[in-house]
């Protein structure tokens, strides 16, 4: 088997192996309010990530060698190829990283010019829009190609240090059928009950600490927010409130109506007593003419 073929056999089931319990412990730091990807919380996870990848990756290698290459593989293959694969890895992905964005911003600046002086020389109304994908494709493409390139190197890598365990292994001279009934032994554990408990107890316990620490870095709304459309109000009816708070309206309206009906009752005896009045000072009151009369009198004599 080839060095690429070997190591893209034995990463890709690695990583889906390890990456939901790296995915747990990173859901468990973010409802703890702690970022996985910086500072501590990334700390945390590569602490916590090792012992899960050298696990998974011992895993899937014996997998692989019993599968596919017919061999058994010596105990303790997963630690020695992870502090391998680890320090090839921790040369090669940043290298990686550096020769692509290197690449890309080479690339990215040859196509603008090129495309700028295409654009002047026989098609200045090429549109913006056009332009710009024109730009991605070209230069999109060379940095494809060179991230495919390098990604085949590291793969290659992968497998060729893993070739040294290959060819240390104990080869197992059986049919299919005796090798898979062999990776199954080994794939079911000796005491399953035990394993059963355990898995159960983690995962009931991993779900106690996520709800745990949950509320404390939910996201809600500040104090000070006014909502634009506030939630409807479910308004709760006491049938006792409500009857105490209708027998006190309609005592005040019962005082209201007697203190109406006793001053209209006083405003009609004031009327009536009124028209009973001697000396007719309702009907000087309605006559003005009749004071001035008397006064007019002798002023009258005295023209004469």
């Amino acid at each position: 088997m080839s060095n690429a073929k070997l190591g893209l056999l034995t990463f890709w089931p690695t990583f889906w192996t390890g990456f939901p319990i790296k995915m747990a412990f990173a859901l468990l730091l973010l409802a703890g309010h702690v970022h996985p990807w910086e500072g501590s919380g990334l700390f945390m996870l590569l602490l916590v990530s090792i012992p899960v990848d050298i696990w998974a990756l011992g895993l899937c290698a014996r997998t692989v060698f019993i599968d596919r290459l017919k061999v058994d593989p010596q105990p303790g293959l997963g630690l020695k190829l992870w502090i391998r694969w680890a320090a090839f890895s921790a040369v090669a992905l940043p290298g990686i990283k550096i020769v692509v964005s290197a690449v890309a911003d080479g690339v990215k600046s040859a196509v603008h010019s090129t495309v700028e002086s295409f654009k002047e020389s026989l098609y200045p109304t090429l549109p913006v829009a056009e332009q710009i994908t024109l730009e991605l494709v070209l230069w999109g493409s060379v940095a494809s190609v060179v991230l495919l390139v390098l990604v085949y190197a590291w793969l290659y890598g992968l497998g060729w240090l893993t070739q040294p365990f290959v060819r240390a292994a104990t080869p197992v001279d059986e049919n299919v059928e005796e090798r898979t009934h062999f990776w199954d032994k080994l794939r079911i554990p000796s005491d399953q009950p035990l394993l059963l408990t355990a898995f159960t107890g983690v995962g009931v316990v991993l779900v106690f600490v996520f709800w745990g620490l949950l509320p404390v870095s939910t996201p809600h709304p500040h104090a000070e927010y006014e909502f634009i459309n506030p939630p409807k109000e479910i308004v709760r009816v006491d049938p006792s409130k409500v009857l105490a708070e209708t027998e006190q309206v309609v005592l005040q309206a019962e005082l209201t109506v007697e203190k109406l009906e006793k001053e209209k009752a006083e405003g009609g005896a004031e009327e009536a007593s009124g028209k009973d009045a001697p000396g007719g000072a309702k009907n000087d009151a309605k006559n003005p003419k009749a004071e001035a009369s008397p006064s007019s009198a002798p002023e009258e004599q005295a023209s004469k």
